[in-house]
């Protein structure tokens, strides 16, 4: 029996532009592709090894012509807006008392000062979990088992007591091999507002 629900924030709550973000950093990078170092600069980042002034000083470094203004708007380009009606959601989820109601999110430290500062209510989004794990406070990322073993251990739970709800694929396959209950959200056809609807046969 489903006693934990653990969600995802990016694409589950707050919409994302994956594909048109990497497009226009690569454009005004001049680049093709992310090569292996700045892909193992971005990981380190999204576990906090490393600052977010590091952060910005290797990119500035690799690519000269871009300021360190234009960097952080270019990393921040990915974040969109985070419909109201999500919010609600997880407001009389949260109110009704029924779940423990878990937030694990791979979320560094430019997009939470960006969401921050331009998505009002935040915090009280924020409020409605009884834990809220982001990966560059933990130093812990998706989809790494040590990331899940965190959560169940830190919070005394079973994994088959649990529902964990993310949009990438990487992440659900590694908590569905724990034994953990997963939905795989397609966020172009599915809302996590319909979380019962869809999954009503786990509740």
């Amino acid at each position: 029996m489903i006693n934990t629900i653990i969600f995802d924030f990016g694409a589950v709550f707050i919409n994302l532009d994956k594909e048109g973000s990497l497009h226009e950093f690569l454009k005004a990078a001049g680049i093709k592709s992310l090569d292996a170092e700045m892909v193992a600069v971005n990981q380190q980042y999204e576990i906090g090894q490393i600052s977010t002034e590091e952060f910005v000083g290797f990119y500035k470094v690799r690519f000269p012509h871009l300021s360190p203004t234009q960097i952080i708007d270019l990393w921040n380009c990915i974040l969109l807006d985070f419909p109201k009606s999500r919010l609600e959601f997880i407001k009389e989820l949260s109110a009704k008392g029924n779940y423990n109601l878990l937030l694990l999110s791979n979320t560094n430290d430019l997009h939470i000062s960006w969401i921050k500062s331009n998505i009002p209510f935040y915090e009280e989004f924020k409020a409605q979990f009884n834990a809220f794990y982001l990966s560059h406070e933990i130093r812990l990322r998706k989809p790494n088992e040590d990331i899940y073993d965190f959560v169940l251990e830190k919070n005394n739970l079973k994994a088959e007591d649990c529902l964990f709800i993310d949009d990438t694929l990487e992440n659900t396959d590694t908590a569905k091999q724990m034994g953990i209950h997963i939905w795989h959200l397609n966020e172009k056809t599915e809302d996590v507002t319909e979380l019962f609807k869809i999954k009503k046969d786990l509740f």
